[in-house]
């Protein structure tokens, strides 16, 4: 019965779904006003049964009920609780419900708090929200149904993917779906914008929060799965250039690039139609990434190879929302005022000079993602990879992070640059020397060198705005550019030291042996066999020792899953202040001898802590945008209180 009242609630939020879009579009034409007291309840209540259906699919799954076929092809008696719940979410159609149920409940939490725009507006939003909303409906009830039934139950499932299994598949996706359909909150803004042609500061302000919130979620998102195929995978990097990892990477660019051209017109009513346009070009990268990982034309280690005509269905709908927004933005553009204009020395001109840059470096990633399908397609078989987006992405983030560190200081509208000069000095001062050194510790790698020495200059340029400021006053918004600035800087340090100076030795070595890598001597102690609840190991115990400090044990594993059956390795990671020391046990060789694989890699955790303060820098803008509109709503309301007594 939990599978059938799962399937329900689906079938009824796709038929609200279909009830906003049409009220929403009827409130729109003449003498169908009526209809648009329709749109907000019925939102709330269609997000309302969205989450229900998925509340139903985690039930099922916890309980493995294998008469759905789902569990069966994904689960198992034996998995451990938390696999079992999070295997709702590991699938195919799991994660299309998941994706669904976040539109629902975004589209009803927009129609229940968002009162800044002008009601037509925020009418035609809902409707475009439920227009998105109701082809993944379809999609899913036609063509991905997760509580389908299967007619005789076996007597135990398939199991969930082993390199799945793990608690980072209980963070990483939901995190980065609530950021991939958060962007469909900005597509659904900036439609609602056009049809009304309200392309307004008030528009921005009211998406800013929205667009924000989908960042922040991107932005862990991607910091937790490029630190769980670090630990998880044991091949000792933290990003691949992967098609799937490009997928995520790429709503994430165009999301900053709006998240800024948000903030200029709200602030100061200028670059419209170019925040429209970034509201469309960011929920339409999270679509194109859909269809990557669920078209079935990438073979990846999470993506999901499915039916093709389930990726058709997607491209379909790729091609009627893309392609629907974009003719109606080429139909409505001349109707987008240019806004206030800036001089080309102002704080305006350097978030335009960034737009464009992230922008450029999007277009890289596109080609390079999709390039290697279009020939294998034609019958030639490409490789796109690190040689070619580490120097093509390089060309454009090089330029970007200089003027990151110049923008911040510049005033609104116009200002001359010999005003800031003098705060320049140390930041300029310190990217001269960082080159100089780097050249020094790190000859001839061109990358790494560029990123130990602007990373030093740039963490110190973004504490400058604080310069002058009693830090008590400073608003949250302000802290939350410098935080995540600073995250920046420090992300960078950790991604050119890992690359300039990492130290990696695959080794056979008996029992007792010992190696050297960098300044650690690791030791190969004993090996035990270890049992978990779903599967068997071989764990090492090796006593690592830093520069003849005293011996830190650690405990790689070679594990065996029976259900499904399958070899993984379980890294082994010791973590100190200036590096990590990451370890792989391997198999047995012939003459009795262990594969061994070590790497010595310094300031790596940086990166992820750099990604952790940059979306902690989103959050406190979030915040202080989130206080600043309850203090005005406040305020309003104590003013209209004020004017009905006087009334009185």
């Amino acid at each position: 019965m939990i599978a059938e009242f799962g399937l329900a609630a689906l079938w009824l939020a796709a038929a609200l779904a279909l009830l906003q879009l049409l009220a929403g579009a009827l409130s729109l034409t003449s003498g169908g006003e009526g209809f648009g007291g329709v749109v907000r309840p019925v939102a709330i209540v269609q997000g309302i049964l969205s989450l229900a259906a998925f509340a139903a699919l985690v039930l099922v799954f916890s309980q493995t009920d294998l008469s759905v076929k789902l569990v069966v092809e994904n689960s198992h008696s034996a998995k451990p609780m938390l696999y079992k719940i999070a295997g709702a979410w590991g699938n195919h159609e799991g994660s299309m419900l998941l994706w669904v149920t976040i539109m629902g409940l975004a589209g009803g939490f927009v129609a229940l708090v968002e009162r800044r725009l002008p009601e037509k507006t925020m009418l035609a939003t809902l409707a475009g929200q439920a227009f998105v909303s109701l082809g993944f409906y379809a999609f899913l009830l036609f063509a991905s149904n997760p509580f389908a039934r299967l007619a005789t139950p076996p007597a135990e499932g398939n199991g969930l993917n082993p390199l799945l299994q793990d608690p980072g598949l209980a963070f990483h996706p939901p995190t980065l779906y609530i950021g991939y359909v958060g962007l469909s909150i900005a597509f659904s803004f900036a439609i609602g914008a056009l049809i009304t042609r309200e392309v307004s500061p008030a528009f921005a302000r009211a998406m800013r929060p929205w667009v924000l919130g989908a960042w922040i979620f991107l932005t862990l998102g991607i910091t937790a799965g490029s630190f769980w195929a670090y630990y998880e995978l044991g091949w000792g990097g933290w990003w691949f250039w992967d098609p799937v990892e490009n997928a995520s990477l790429m709503p994430w660019l165009a999301a900053t690039a709006l998240l800024h051209s948000c903030s200029v017109l709200a602030a100061r009513n200028a670059l419209r139609a170019w925040t429209v346009m970034l509201g469309v070009v960011a929920f339409s990268m999270s679509m194109v990434g859909t269809f990557l990982v669920r078209s079935g034309i990438l073979t990846s280690v999470h993506a999901f190879a499915v039916d093709p005509k389930r990726g058709s269905f997607i491209l379909v709908l790729l091609a009627i929302y893309i392609g629907g927004a974009l003719t109606l933005f080429a139909l409505r553009a001349a109707t987008v005022t240019e806004g206030e204009r800036f001089a080309v020395t102002s704080r305006e001109s350097g978030l335009v000079f960034n737009n464009v840059m992230l922008s450029s470096v999007l277009g890289i990633v596109l080609i390079g993602t999709l390039y290697p399908l279009l020939t294998e397609a034609m019958g030639e078989k490409v490789s796109v990879g690190p040689p070619y987006f580490n120097p093509m992405a390089a060309l454009f983030v090089v330029p970007m992070l200089l003027v990151l560190m110049v923008g911040p200081l510049l005033r609104w509208r116009q200002d001359n640059v010999g005003r800031i000069r003098k705060g320049l000095i140390v930041p300029a001062a310190l990217l001269v020397v960082g080159v100089m050194v780097a050249i020094v510790i790190a000859p001839g790698k061109v990358l790494p060198i560029l990123g130990l020495a602007l990373a030093p200059a740039l963490a110190v340029a973004s504490l400058l705005p604080l310069r002058g400021r009693e830090l008590r006053r400073v608003k949250l918004p302000l802290w939350g550019m410098v935080v995540a600035h600073f995250g920046i800087a420090v992300s960078l340090f950790g991604m050119a030291s890992d690359s300039a100076f990492t130290v990696e030795k695959l080794v056979a070595v008996p029992v007792g042996g010992t190696v050297d890598v960098g300044p650690w001597q690791v030791k190969l102690g004993s090996l035990e066999p270890v049992a978990g609840p779903n599967w068997t190991a071989l764990e090492a115990e090796l006593q690592a020792s830093y520069s003849g400090a005293t011996p830190t044990m650690l405990h790689p594993q070679s594990r065996s899953f029976w259900t499904p059956p399958q070899q993984t390795n379980e890294s082994a990671l010791l973590t100190r202040w200036n590096g990590q020391l990451y370890t792989v046990l391997g198999e047995q060789a012939e003459d009795g001898r262990w594969q061994l694989r070590l790497w010595w890699k310094p300031f790596v955790s940086l990166i992820w802590l750099g990604g952790a303060l940059i979306a902690l820098g989103g959050l406190l803008a979030l915040l202080g945008r989130v206080w600043s509109d309850l203090r005005r709503i406040i305020a309003r309301g104590k003013i209209a209180d004020r004017r009905e007594g006087m009334g009185r």
